[in-house]
């Protein structure tokens, strides 16, 4: 089947400027864990922070230092209801390449403003009537979005994972996918932004996948994260992300790099969210 050729880019731009919508530095205060600078702070959660003695604050910066003590110091923060425990540890580094340099709760990341690496996976099938996409809406009772549209599988990069090893165990968990199957799945994209969120500074790594599925495989949900699960023609993923607000704020750009490398959005308004997407930075 033939997709018409998609116009009107402003209805995709919209989801794109959303997630870029922090201004670096701003306010905020960088954070340093020894020399390395890992994050953003706001001037009133570095205030915070001033009595811990591992702290250093000159009044241009903040600066831990001893590593070692930050997950005590973040979980007696979460303590104070700066933020909400996670339970999840993820690794801090100063880029995506570097070395771990310190582990941080992922309730935390957002406070701190240090960037956190995700996976997201277009889960696709073949029908004769053209391409289809596996969609999942989110539980009601998540923390971050709750009953948004979602892929049919994603999730955070724990510590001491890799984005690969993240997929397959997101898989399973989230919609019962075999580990074979999972592994099919192949890296086609790298999207990152700086999102301003009620939860604080969202610097966001987005590890992307295309995952050609067969048509006899069901996803469902086996872990409660997921409500329901629905296999939707490619040309309805597309006019719910350029007309409405119903997938999770960051699958949209996701399914707007699909639907480019896809093919259907061409032109000047292809070339524009292209840029817009490249501009992204943690």
């Amino acid at each position: 089947m033939h997709l018409p050729i998609v116009s009107y880019a402003d209805g995709f731009l919209r989801h794109i400027r959303a997630c870029q919508s922090a201004e670096l530095p701003g306010r905020r205060l960088p954070f340093r864990i020894g020399n390395h600078q890992v994050g953003w702070l706001l001037p009133e959660f570095a205030d915070a922070l001033t009595t811990y003695p591992e702290i250093a604050y000159p009044g241009d910066a903040v600066q831990l230092k001893d590593p070692a003590a930050l997950p005590r110091i973040a979980r007696d923060l979460a303590d104070q209801g700066h933020y909400r425990w996670r339970h999840e540890a993820f690794d801090v580094r100063t880029h995506p390449a570097g070395p771990v340099i310190a582990q941080l709760d992922r309730g935390a990341l957002p406070a701190f403003g240090v960037f956190a690496a995700g996976v997201h996976v277009n889960g696709l099938v073949e029908h004769a009537s053209g391409l289809h996409v596996w969609i999942a809406r989110r539980a009601a009772d998540k923390m971050t979005d709750p009953g948004k549209l979602d892929h049919i599988t994603a999730g955070g990069v724990s510590a001491g994972l890799t984005p690969e090893e993240t997929l397959t165990k997101e898989a399973e968990e989230e919609a019962a996918m075999p580990a074979a199957l999972a592994s099919r799945a192949c890296h086609v994209a790298t999207i990152s932004y700086a999102m301003v969120r009620p939860e604080g500074l969202r610097r966001d790594l987005l590890y992307c996948y295309d995952l050609e599925l067969p048509a006899a495989f069901c996803p469902h949900a086996s872990d409660g994260e997921v409500e329901a699960f629905e296999l939707w023609p490619i040309s309805r993923v597309l006019t719910a992300v350029r007309e409405t607000d119903d997938f999770k704020f960051n699958v949209n750009l996701v399914l707007i790099d699909l639907f480019l490398r896809r093919g259907l959005i061409e032109g000047h308004e292809a070339v524009g969210l292209r840029r817009a997407l490249d501009r992204g930075r943690i």
